[in-house]
């Protein structure tokens, strides 16, 4: 019977197993090896790692849970979460493992509009986040493929920083296709617009069942409703990053800074709420 179980080995999970171990409670990390940002080179407005390669972040955080006996982390996926506060019961693919409380950190999945191309730029050139990847354009025009308001409210952000916009609906897109310096927009009208980069709305959806397993409160937007302290409808159910928020605010602040936070709130509500019961 592990104190916690994390189920998620990104930014979020990585904290919370990270300050639960520091109390040297038993925690156990399922980390399946997929991640929001995988295809993602470079992570950016992080403080003293701006610029890091995301995977190096996970291997450095990795070599800091190793110093704590009390925290295991396996490369494993969870397949199904079942039980109530005190036990719960996870089972993978080496069998079911035991948890008086879960922390749940599994991230969200990224749709993108259906646009030839598009996808295989998603995390280098094909961006949704201003803050995240807006600097790496500076002086550069871009595209931004977003639908209505949204859009404009981009392009505003983005002023101070590049040098002109390209604004268009996908359906206004034929294809994205990579040439030197950037991107090529085949437009459905023949026309042919060039970029440094591109904008777009993903679609978000949760990339794990679990918290609808658990019967976890869901929000309207998608994400996992949480509390203040990151605790879910479900008593000893915690959850971090960004499938989760409070239910005061529209959706999650998707970024590596916020999903840390998160998950040491998570983990550290996890330790208190332990010895309060």
């Amino acid at each position: 019977m592990y104190d916690v179980i994390v189920i998620g080995g990104g930014p979020a999970g990585l904290q919370a197993a990270l300050t639960i171990g520091r109390m040297h409670r038993r925690v156990l990390l399922l980390d399946s090896g997929e991640y929001r940002n995988g295809r993602v080179e470079h992570a950016h407005n992080l403080l003293t790692n701006d610029g890091r390669d995301p995977a190096e972040l996970r291997r450095i955080a990795r070599a800091e849970l190793a110093a704590y006996d009390t925290v295991e982390v396996r490369t494993t996926s969870a397949s199904g979460v079942e039980g109530s506060l005190g036990d719960f019961a996870v089972t993978t693919a080496e069998g079911v493992e035991h948890a008086q409380r879960l922390v749940l950190a599994t991230g969200m999945r990224d749709e993108l509009p259906a646009v030839p191309g598009l996808a295989e730029q998603w995390g280098r050139l094909v961006a949704q986040c201003p803050f995240c990847h807006g600097h790496e354009f500076a002086g550069e025009r871009v595209g931004i493929l977003i639908e209505g308001e949204h859009a404009a409210m981009i392009e505003r952000m983005l002023r101070p920083v590049i040098s002109s916009a390209f604004l268009a609906s996908p359906a206004d897109v034929a294809q994205v296709a990579e040439v030197e310096g950037g991107l090529e927009l085949r437009l459905v009208d023949g026309g042919v617009e060039r970029v440094a980069g591109v904008f777009t709305a993903a679609t978000a959806t949760q990339r794990a069942p679990f918290a609808d397993q658990l019967g976890c409160g869901i929000l309207p937007g998608g994400g996992v409703e949480i509390d203040a302290l990151g605790r879910t409808t479900v008593p000893g159910v915690y959850a971090g990053g960004d499938m989760a928020h409070v239910a005061a605010v529209p959706g999650p602040m998707v970024s590596l800074a916020a999903a840390i936070a998160s998950g040491q709130l998570a983990g550290a509500s996890a330790v208190r709420d332990a010895i309060m019961s």
